[in-house]
């Protein structure tokens, strides 16, 4: 055998095994190895395998989806929020302004009021005080004049013309 093989080694200068060129054993070893991927589904495991990554990516991209339609629904929802909030603290100010006008403007009525009513009390002592003083003059008055006249009638009038005064007062009854 040795002879065979230095033979065939001799004969093209090149080493060949069983007649084989090396290109030939490297074609035969990939056919080989192409037709033991095929019997064994390699590539319908590999289609098997991006499937299922394709799937997975497709349900992440699905789930990312239902989460940015939930934030945009959430971001609406809250923007909505804001402006009726901003809507209602608006609303807030313009009842207080209003209230603060009111309570205002009843404050000034009041005091409007009270000062009216302080004066009209104020002009209703002075006319008592001056109704006061007018009787206290008049009281004085009359009775410096009871005084005055009996003075007057005392000096005047002795017991003959009180009897005679008497007797008189009596016949016009």
């Amino acid at each position: 055998m040795a002879k065979l093989f230095t033979l065939i080694v001799a004969a093209d200068g090149a080493p060949s095994a069983f007649g084989l060129q090396d290109y030939q054993w490297v074609s035969l070893a990939m056919l080989v190895l192409i037709g033991v991927v095929v019997w064994k589904k390699v590539p319908g495991a590999i289609a098997g395998g991006l499937d299922a990554k394709i799937a997975q990516i497709k349900a992440q991209l699905d789930e990312a989806k239902d989460l940015r339609a939930e934030a945009e629904k959430l971001r609406d929802e809250y923007a909505a929020k804001i402006a009726s909030a901003e809507k209602d603290a608006e609303a807030m100010m313009e009842t207080a302004s209003r209230e603060a006008d009111a309570i205002l403007a009843k404050a000034e009525a009041d005091s409007e009021a009270m000062v009216a009513r302080r004066q009209r009390m104020a002009e209703d002592k002075i006319a008592a005080a001056e109704r006061e003083a007018v009787d206290g003059v008049r009281a004085s008055a009359a009775n410096a004049a009871a005084a005055a006249s009996r003075t007057i009638i005392a000096s005047k009038h002795d017991a003959e013309a009180d009897k005679a005064l008497a007797d008189e007062v009596i016949a016009s009854l």
